[in-house]
């Protein structure tokens, strides 16, 4: 079992910077696939970027590629998102999932942080 705790999700301005983490409780977090996804009302969940467990390329979104980075401290049990240069657009429930399938299969989530980009 893995339970995923998501934080630092808040309001910011256009162009403002937010760094969100996602800490796990339970044994082998380091074996997961840690990915991010968003969803705002009336939409359906999407893929935001992905962290493999055995390290390599991770995925990004068109939408996040140049923007964000995800990056993980696995003495820590977290995954952190970087979120540069954020748009109105990114305004979302930012949620983290772990899984052993490249973050498609999405076994554990987390209840999702806020995030609100407005002037």
């Amino acid at each position: 079992q893995l339970q995923l705790v998501e934080s630092g999700g808040g309001s910011v301005q256009p162009g403002e910077s937010l760094r969100l983490a996602c800490t796990g409780t339970g044994s082998g977090f380091r074996f997961y696939d840690i990915g991010w996804f968003r969803q705002v009302p009336g939409a359906e969940r999407e893929g935001v970027s992905c962290s493999s467990s055995g390290g390599g390329t991770p995925f990004y979104a068109g939408f996040a590629s140049g923007r964000f980075t995800i990056f993980r401290d696995d003495a820590s049990n977290t995954v952190y998102l970087q979120m540069n240069n954020l748009k109105p657009g990114d305004s979302a429930v930012y949620y983290c999932s772990a899984d052993h399938n490249h973050c498609l299969t999405k076994t554990y989530w987390g209840r999702g942080t806020q995030v609100t980009v407005s002037s």
